[in-house]
């Protein structure tokens, strides 16, 4: 078999590292292909480039092909999802002056509890707060309006929602362009040392399993190269594995912190990799397990039923049918070819390719289609369950 070339799209971020590890670490090599890694600078020129061929494969937001699908978001083509790239990873951060309004408040900083940091967020703000997400149709869009719908905020009376791309999100803030924001690691970080602003909450506080990053190609390329397709769903399988064992940490970060890459300190970029920040200018620590997932709990599937929460989510900001919307997102995340790629390499294929989202309080042994599989809590931090069977 000859080597292939793949053109990959990825913004420069510590959950770009499975299409990353896969190249640099002969993951891809394993499969005959050769990833061409092209940094864009925001979310929007990545999907454009995705959509109008100068690459073939790309790292994208979770909700951008199912805000395709549905019409919205300006996409120029259907995208399919061919793999969970990453769960978690996001960090909501405050303003230094908001921090310390908080601070003087009694807030703790205590990084686990989100009513506590919502309510706290809220009361110290006081009205007109602006967020800076890093595209409008992002998990961290959905995550921040789910969590301050949940906790009484008025939106869009009393939240505005600004799009900054996360490299730029530590000057935005700084400049008080914004009074905090959802970022993905490094960038909340890089805010927090740059004397900028604060860390307040992991984004797995308001949802403990939430799909960060997906790979995406235009469905087109997807139905016609599904040989190649699998190939790519290994490889970046491999590379999932490798990244979540600890041994892995040190070198994955030295690699990601490359001019190449991601161009930062390497220790900044291990804080995801570990889960341990400092979240406060003045070096206060904590802990967040699970921050940033490639590999365990069977993350890199891709469950129609996580799709189908974000179009729900979607479909009733913009008016839209919700039966409709959920038949249309039940075809974007594509089970079918994960599971056709990753049979006999002794990967955790669960047997039902659709969930009861937020429905897992501890690890659970479920089917799956030949050996049980564990699966990670999975929980949304008002205690909802979604049923995508019971939602339309």
């Amino acid at each position: 078999m000859s080597v292939t070339r793949i053109p990959a799209g990825y913004v420069p971020l510590t959950d770009a590292a499975p299409l990353i590890a896969a190249q640099e670490m002969g993951f891809a090599a394993e499969e005959k292909l050769t990833l061409e890694l092209h940094r864009a600078p925001s979310w929007s020129s990545l999907r454009d480039m995705l959509a109008f061929g100068q690459v073939d494969a790309a790292q994208m937001l979770s909700p951008v092909p199912v805000a395709a699908a549905l019409g919205l978001g300006g996409a120029s083509a259907p995208l399919s999802v061919l793999s969970v790239l990453s769960v978690n990873g996001t960090v909501i951060g405050v303003s230094s002056g908001l921090a310390r309004r908080l601070a003087g408040a009694g807030h703790s900083f205590a990084f686990d509890d989100a009513v506590s940091a919502g309510r706290a967020l809220l009361a110290a703000a006081g009205p007109d707060l602006r967020i800076g997400v890093p595209f409008p149709f992002s998990m961290h869009a959905e995550l921040l309006t789910y969590w301050l719908k949940g906790l009484g905020a008025e939106m869009p009376r009393d939240i505005g929602i600004r799009t900054v791309p996360p490299p730029l999100m530590a000057e935005a803030i700084r400049c008080g362009e914004i009074d905090a924001f959802c970022v993905g690691e490094p960038w909340g970080s890089m805010a927090v040392e740059q004397g900028a602003g604060a860390l307040l909450l992991p984004g797995r506080a308001i949802w403990s399993f939430a799909p960060e990053k997906v790979l995406a190609v235009r469905s087109a390329w997807a139905d016609a190269e599904s040989g190649l397709a699998g190939r790519l769903i290994r490889a970046l399988w491999r590379a999932g594995r490798w990244l979540a064992d600890p041994a892995s940490r040190g070198l994955a970060a030295e690699i990601l912190s490359s001019r190449r890459y991601l161009d930062l300190p390497a220790e900044i970029i291990e804080r995801a990799l570990s889960g341990t920040f400092t979240v406060t200018a003045q070096g206060l620590q904590r802990e967040a397990a699970d921050f940033l997932g490639f590999h365990d709990g069977a993350a890199g599937f891709p469950w129609r039923s996580q799709a189908q929460w974000i179009a729900l989510q979607l479909a009733d900001r913009n008016g839209l049918d919700r039966a409709a919307a959920l038949a249309m997102a039940g075809r974007v995340f594509r089970s079918d070819l994960y599971r056709d790629a990753l049979r006999g390499t002794g990967a955790d294929l669960p047997g039902a390719s659709s969930k009861l989202e937020g429905a897992i309080g501890a690890p659970l042994l479920a089917a799956g289609e030949s050996d049980d599989l564990s699966l990670l809590p999975n929980r949304f931090f008002d205690g909802r369950v979604f049923d995508p069977l019971a939602a339309g």
